[in-house]
């Protein structure tokens, strides 16, 4: 994977973020699931990177994306070559 990371600010009870842990993990991309409940950190980040408070919010090597929007996360994958084929 080289320098590119994926990560992921989620929560349990997250019905959204359930979906694209799922999806990510079904193309078989390694990510990093940080729970903002959890750790409050990781909320602060996910606002920081997001300028919002809801959740999922994907960092995929830099590109922020809000919510589980597959047609940008498939964009952001392909862009940073991270989709395993």
């Amino acid at each position: 994977m080289g320098d590119n990371k994926v990560i992921i600010y989620t929560a349990v009870w997250c019905g959204f973020c359930h979906a694209a842990k799922d999806y990510l993990t079904k193309l078989a991309v390694d990510f990093e699931d940080r729970d903002v409940e959890k750790n409050p950190k990781f909320g602060e980040e996910a606002v920081e990177k997001s300028s919002q408070r809801g959740i999922p919010v994907i960092d995929i090597a830099g590109d922020i994306i809000i919510g589980f929007d597959r047609p940008k996360i498939d964009a952001a994958l392909a862009k940073h070559q991270l989709i395993k084929t």
